[in-house]
């Protein structure tokens, strides 16, 4: 037996040895990790660097304000369309084309005005009659009527016909609704093009959906945006009812842990309860009615979720998972009830210890605060890294030019040779670009913004790791409390990870950031490949992306415990990561389930009587060993990090 012992402990570590002298964390510690420290500043100041650099050049009103043919934007203070805020399309009907799916611009004239247009009216009628006042508001600025008809219509000096529209996104889109199951445009379903022949509203349809296709991206954004400053107070007052509650529920648990956790047992088997009834009631109500006996292979997939409830069947198998929940729950507080005792005990010191060291509390708002701060400056640089691009022109044409697609100057095009061989092209604002060393390192420079973003709020999370760590560490090796505790161990823990732990947070930081970046690719090359028809490929990169998702978890859980034994021992990123892998290792069967699987202990070292009780320590032959599995200091610190977090 003593051999095996060896054997297993040979495999898995050596646990630490009982030290009476152990008061806690090591207070009289060295630096760690110095190589990642010096590269996280070095990378904080290229970030910087990107940053500015991103500021000098960029331009967010190229996402705030839409963008007519010539590049200028609508509805822009101290501009001359500072009364235009809408962009009107000559001929949406283009924007249909596959080229807006590439270029992301329809392949017509845009100008901005002040309204959009509210009646059907067409070029041919309008030229030589009293609406063409009203008509010559939606032509090129500075048009003068000095052209016959086929010329304006040709030089694309203005639209052959104004459709009713209505603004959406400061965009004139058509004003089209249905009327008894027919689409309409004002009382039409039909219009004239303005050449001369009439065609079907389906066609405005589809071209408003290209345009429409366009912005979604962009006005997302904007309305979340829009969203956060209108309500922005009700979010404020969310997070302080949030804060309170949460302050209530912390002092409950101190005084009334058994009942609270009982409680909710109780009615966790009584949500289940009345759910298993509830869907035997539905299924009873359901027997008889035309075509709730359709099973759901026969069904099929369906969109719309609501028809599943019409389903006996559907009620069936909720009663039966409902009822196999129940019996799972029912089963597990027969067979588990003494260990329930024990995470009320475990619940109840860890309330205690948080009634000791009150400052945590507030430390979820300092790790608040830094990772807004992340946020705004990776969200700042990125929107002015995508706008730094420069206008770039391109001809565009109905289809027959041999110039179409290639770039242009909009001063010049008119004298131009492509414009002799093209009668109908246009030289027209296409997108945002540039041909620089600058321009084509942008998408770098995108993928280093959020790396950096990924690095610095990993950092900042491991830093309330490792300090929540630090100071519930000094509560769990205090043998009289309060009186040895230290006067401010959430402080102390802080300047110690700060001042000796820097380089390791970057450390276990920077490996979780590598991970997750990679899974940002994936998922941009799976978003690029949705439209192929290879199955090999959707397979390889479905496999790829579960295999990092659980990486990524196993990293964090790794993390988590190597911070903890940073934060007691003093000792580098590997050292603790494998120390902690080891540790639970040595624990694999107590790990998943501690407050459940492991048994109280007697006081046998000499500490306190209740972190005993919940973690007695173990034993190797004559000799005694320290707590070898500090499960205390992660209870402790799951209730700063998940149930305080509730603050926020």
């Amino acid at each position: 037996m003593g051999s095996e012992r060896q054997h297993y402990y040979g495999k898995h570590g050596t646990p630490q040895k009982y030290d009476p002298t152990f008061k806690g964390p090591i207070y009289h510690r060295g630096c760690t990790d110095i190589i990642c420290c010096v590269f996280l500043l070095l990378a904080i100041v290229g970030y910087v660097a990107v940053g500015i650099i991103a500021w000098t050049h960029g331009d967010p009103r190229k996402v705030i304000y839409p963008t007519d043919s010539r590049g200028e934007f609508c509805g822009q203070k101290g501009t001359k369309n500072a009364n235009k805020p809408y962009l009107f399309y000559f001929n949406i009907v283009k924007c249909a084309s596959p080229l807006v799916l590439l270029e992301f611009q329809c392949p017509t004239p845009q100008i901005c005005v002040e309204k959009c247009p509210d009646r059907y009216l067409t070029y041919l009628n309008a030229h030589k009659s009293q609406d063409f006042q009203y008509y010559k508001q939606f032509c090129v600025p500075g048009f003068q009527n000095t052209k016959g008809v086929a010329e304006v219509l040709r030089d694309g000096d203005c639209p052959a016909v104004l459709i009713p529209s209505k603004p959406l996104a400061q965009r004139c889109f058509p004003a089209i609704h249905a009327h008894k199951g027919v689409l309409m445009v004002g009382n039409e379903t039909t219009y004239e093009d303005g050449h001369g022949s009439r065609k079907n509203i389906t066609e405005l349809v589809e071209g408003a959906k290209k345009a429409n296709g366009v912005l979604e991206a962009r006005q997302l954004a904007m309305r979340i945006f829009e969203d956060y400053t209108v309500s922005w107070y009700w979010i404020v007052i969310g997070l302080v009812i949030a804060m309170l509650m949460s302050l209530l529920f912390i002092v409950l648990l101190r005084f009334l842990a058994g009942i609270m956790v009982w409680v909710m047992i109780i009615m966790v088997i009584l949500v289940l309860g009345y759910g298993i009834f509830h869907c035997y009631m539905e299924y009873v109500r359901l027997r008889g009615e035309a075509g709730s006996d359709i099973s759901l292979v026969d069904l099929g997939f369906q969109t719309d979720l609501r028809v599943y409830l019409h389903l006996r069947q559907t009620w069936m198998a909720f009663m039966i998972i409902l009822s196999i929940l129940e019996a799972i729950i029912i089963l597990l507080l027969i067979f588990l009830r003494k260990r329930i005792l024990i995470a009320i005990a475990l619940i109840k010191e860890a309330s205690r210890a948080v009634g000791y060291v009150m400052c945590s509390l507030l430390y979820p708002l300092v790790t608040f605060f830094l990772l807004c701060l992340c946020i705004a400056y990776w969200a700042s640089t990125a929107v002015f890294l995508s706008t730094s691009n420069e206008a770039i022109y391109k001809i565009f044409d109905g289809g027959t030019c041999q110039f179409a697609g290639k770039t242009c100057n909009p001063e010049t095009f008119a004298s131009s040779n492509e414009s002799r061989l093209c009668p109908g092209a246009h030289c027209q604002f296409a997108f945002y670009g540039g041909e620089s060393g600058y321009h084509r390192a942008l998408l770098g420079l995108q993928i280093f913004n959020a790396f950096m973003f990924f690095w610095l709020a990993n950092f900042v999370l491991a830093l309330g790791q490792v300090t929540l760590a630090g100071a519930f560490a000094s509560y769990y090796w205090a043998l009289h409390k309060p009186d040895d505790l230290p006067a401010f161990p959430l402080f102390s823990a802080f300047g110690r990870a700060l001042r000796y732990h820097t380089g390791s947070l970057a450390f276990g930081a920077l490996i979780l950031a590598i991970v997750q970046i990679i899974r940002v690719m994936l998922e941009y090359l799976d978003q690029r490949l949705k439209a192929a028809e290879n199955k090999f490929a959707k397979f390889l990169m479905t496999c790829l992306k579960c295999c990092f998702w659980c990486l990524e978890k196993f990293i964090r859980f790794l993390n988590r415990n190597a911070y903890i034994m940073i934060a007691i021992y003093g000792t580098n990123f590997c050292t603790s990561a494998r120390n902690a892998f080891f540790l639970l290792m040595r624990n694999i069967i107590r790990d998943p389930g501690f407050l459940f699987l492991h048994p109280p202990d007697q006081d046998r070292a000499g500490h306190s009587a209740t972190p005993q009780l919940l973690l007695g320590p173990y034993t190797d032959g004559d000799h005694r060993l320290l707590p070898d599995c500090p499960w205390l200091l992660q209870c402790l610190r799951h209730v700063c990090g998940h149930v305080v977090p509730l603050l926020l």
